[in-house]
Protein backbone atom coordinates (compact mmCIF):
# COMPACT_ATOMS: atom_id res chain seq x y z
CA UNK A 1 0.00 0.00 0.00
CA UNK A 2 1.36 3.45 -0.92
CA UNK A 3 1.82 6.35 1.84
CA UNK A 4 0.36 9.14 1.49
CA UNK A 5 3.04 12.10 0.05
CA UNK A 6 0.93 15.10 1.06
CA UNK A 7 -1.34 16.70 3.52
CA UNK A 8 -3.77 19.57 2.63
CA UNK A 9 -4.11 22.14 4.94
CA UNK A 10 -7.25 24.19 4.64
CA UNK A 11 -8.54 27.84 6.14
CA UNK A 12 -11.50 27.58 8.60
CA UNK A 13 -12.30 24.10 10.59
CA UNK A 14 -15.79 25.11 10.70
CA UNK A 15 -15.86 24.94 6.61
CA UNK A 16 -14.65 21.04 7.10
CA UNK A 17 -17.23 20.51 9.84
CA UNK A 18 -19.53 21.62 6.60
CA UNK A 19 -18.37 19.43 4.79
CA UNK A 20 -18.45 16.22 7.01
CA UNK A 21 -21.84 17.32 7.57
CA UNK A 22 -22.83 17.32 3.77
CA UNK A 23 -20.90 14.02 3.00
CA UNK A 24 -23.01 12.86 5.71
CA UNK A 25 -26.11 13.76 4.72
CA UNK A 26 -25.60 12.47 1.28
CA UNK A 27 -24.62 8.97 2.41
CA UNK A 28 -28.40 8.70 4.46
CA UNK A 29 -30.13 10.14 1.81
CA UNK A 30 -28.33 9.25 -1.24
CA UNK A 31 -28.79 12.38 -2.93
CA UNK A 32 -26.61 12.62 -6.03
CA UNK A 33 -22.60 14.09 -5.33
CA UNK A 34 -22.89 18.22 -5.77
CA UNK A 35 -20.83 19.00 -9.14
CA UNK A 36 -16.66 19.33 -8.38
CA UNK A 37 -15.15 22.54 -9.33
CA UNK A 38 -12.84 22.81 -12.17
CA UNK A 39 -9.02 23.19 -11.18
CA UNK A 40 -6.24 24.79 -13.76
CA UNK A 41 -2.92 23.74 -12.49
CA UNK A 42 0.38 25.13 -13.24
CA UNK A 43 3.68 23.83 -12.44
CA UNK A 44 6.65 25.98 -11.74
CA UNK A 45 8.94 22.83 -13.09
CA UNK A 46 12.33 23.82 -12.11
CA UNK A 47 11.43 24.62 -8.18
CA UNK A 48 9.05 21.87 -7.81
CA UNK A 49 10.36 18.94 -10.10
CA UNK A 50 13.87 18.83 -8.72
CA UNK A 51 16.07 15.46 -8.59
CA UNK A 52 16.53 16.21 -4.58
CA UNK A 53 12.88 16.53 -3.96
CA UNK A 54 11.50 12.96 -6.16
CA UNK A 55 7.94 14.25 -6.80
CA UNK A 56 5.67 12.21 -8.75
CA UNK A 57 3.37 14.37 -11.03
CA UNK A 58 0.93 11.55 -10.36
CA UNK A 59 1.41 12.75 -6.36
CA UNK A 60 0.51 16.14 -7.55
CA UNK A 61 -2.55 15.17 -9.37
CA UNK A 62 -4.00 12.48 -6.59
CA UNK A 63 -3.49 15.60 -4.04
CA UNK A 64 -5.14 17.93 -6.24
CA UNK A 65 -8.04 15.29 -6.92
CA UNK A 66 -9.38 15.71 -3.52
CA UNK A 67 -9.73 19.38 -4.18
CA UNK A 68 -11.58 19.14 -7.40
CA UNK A 69 -11.14 18.39 -11.22
CA UNK A 70 -7.90 19.19 -12.58
CA UNK A 71 -9.46 20.28 -16.28
CA UNK A 72 -6.14 22.11 -17.54
CA UNK A 73 -2.42 20.66 -16.21
CA UNK A 74 0.88 22.41 -17.26
CA UNK A 75 4.64 22.31 -16.33
CA UNK A 76 6.72 25.13 -17.20
CA UNK A 77 10.30 24.15 -17.67
CA UNK A 78 13.39 26.05 -19.49
CA UNK A 79 15.54 24.90 -21.73
CA UNK A 80 17.90 22.83 -20.33
CA UNK A 81 15.16 20.23 -18.90
CA UNK A 82 16.47 16.32 -20.28
CA UNK A 83 14.01 14.64 -22.55
CA UNK A 84 13.11 12.00 -20.19
CA UNK A 85 11.28 14.50 -18.22
CA UNK A 86 9.35 15.97 -20.45
CA UNK A 87 8.28 12.70 -22.01
CA UNK A 88 7.14 11.35 -17.99
CA UNK A 89 5.58 15.32 -18.02
CA UNK A 90 3.72 14.05 -20.95
CA UNK A 91 2.72 11.03 -20.09
CA UNK A 92 0.92 11.60 -17.18
CA UNK A 93 -1.39 13.73 -19.08
CA UNK A 94 0.41 16.93 -18.09
CA UNK A 95 1.07 19.47 -21.47
CA UNK A 96 5.57 20.90 -20.86
CA UNK A 97 5.91 24.48 -22.01
CA UNK A 98 9.42 24.79 -22.82
CA UNK A 99 11.01 28.42 -22.34
CA UNK A 100 14.20 29.87 -22.75
CA UNK A 101 15.80 31.61 -19.83
CA UNK A 102 13.55 32.35 -16.53
CA UNK A 103 10.15 30.31 -16.36
CA UNK A 104 9.07 32.47 -13.63
CA UNK A 105 7.23 35.19 -16.36
CA UNK A 106 5.81 32.24 -18.24
CA UNK A 107 4.38 31.01 -15.20
CA UNK A 108 2.84 34.35 -14.47
CA UNK A 109 1.36 34.60 -18.09
CA UNK A 110 -0.03 30.73 -17.95
CA UNK A 111 -1.18 32.14 -14.37
CA UNK A 112 -3.27 34.65 -15.35
CA UNK A 113 -4.96 32.91 -18.46
CA UNK A 114 -6.58 30.68 -16.04
CA UNK A 115 -7.61 33.15 -13.96
CA UNK A 116 -9.53 35.03 -16.21
CA UNK A 117 -11.01 31.84 -17.79
CA UNK A 118 -14.44 31.39 -16.88
CA UNK A 119 -14.42 27.52 -17.16
CA UNK A 120 -11.74 27.35 -13.80
CA UNK A 121 -12.84 27.67 -10.37
CA UNK A 122 -9.65 26.93 -8.71
CA UNK A 123 -6.14 27.98 -9.34
CA UNK A 124 -3.65 25.40 -8.47
CA UNK A 125 -0.36 26.59 -8.42
CA UNK A 126 2.66 24.27 -7.68
CA UNK A 127 5.56 26.47 -6.29
CA UNK A 128 8.28 27.32 -3.58
CA UNK A 129 8.44 30.74 -5.05
CA UNK A 130 6.77 34.13 -2.96
CA UNK A 131 7.79 36.07 -5.99
CA UNK A 132 4.05 34.15 -7.22
CA UNK A 133 2.23 36.45 -4.17
CA UNK A 134 1.08 38.81 -6.80
CA UNK A 135 -0.33 35.83 -8.88
CA UNK A 136 -2.16 34.90 -5.03
CA UNK A 137 -3.55 38.30 -4.65
CA UNK A 138 -5.13 38.68 -8.15
CA UNK A 139 -6.68 35.24 -8.07
CA UNK A 140 -8.78 36.23 -4.63
CA UNK A 141 -9.21 39.42 -5.89
CA UNK A 142 -11.70 37.73 -8.74
CA UNK A 143 -13.09 35.65 -6.83
CA UNK A 144 -11.33 32.32 -7.67
CA UNK A 145 -10.14 29.56 -5.44
CA UNK A 146 -6.21 29.73 -4.80
CA UNK A 147 -3.79 26.51 -4.01
CA UNK A 148 -0.59 26.35 -3.41
CA UNK A 149 1.27 22.89 -3.95
CA UNK A 150 5.19 23.15 -2.70
CA UNK A 151 7.48 21.26 -1.06
CA UNK A 152 10.08 22.05 1.74
CA UNK A 153 12.82 23.28 1.90
CA UNK A 154 12.40 26.52 0.89
CA UNK A 155 8.46 26.73 0.78
CA UNK A 156 7.43 30.53 1.27
CA UNK A 157 5.80 30.92 4.32
CA UNK A 158 4.28 34.06 2.94
CA UNK A 159 2.81 31.48 -0.36
CA UNK A 160 1.54 29.63 2.31
CA UNK A 161 -0.66 32.05 4.54
CA UNK A 162 -2.03 33.85 1.55
CA UNK A 163 -3.41 31.08 -0.37
CA UNK A 164 -6.85 28.99 0.25
CA UNK A 165 -5.48 26.36 0.36
CA UNK A 166 -2.49 24.61 0.84
CA UNK A 167 -0.63 21.01 -0.23
CA UNK A 168 2.83 20.18 1.20
CA UNK A 169 4.29 17.33 -0.36
CA UNK A 170 6.62 15.21 1.42
CA UNK A 171 10.35 14.68 -0.46
CA UNK A 172 11.26 11.33 -0.99
CA UNK A 173 13.31 10.15 1.77
CA UNK A 174 13.79 6.72 -0.22
CA UNK A 175 12.17 4.07 -1.64
CA UNK A 176 8.83 4.47 -1.44
CA UNK A 177 7.02 1.43 0.00
CA UNK A 178 3.79 -0.71 -2.22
Amino acid sequence: MRRGLFKIFRRGAEEEEEAEKREETKEKKKVKPEKRKSVGLIIDGPNILRKEFGLQLEDVKTALDKIGNIRVAKVVLNQYAPQGLIEAIVNQGFEPIIVAGDTDVRVAIEAMELIYNSDIEIIGLATRDADFLPIVSETKRVGKEIVIIGVEPGFSVALQNAADHVIKMEAKKGKVED
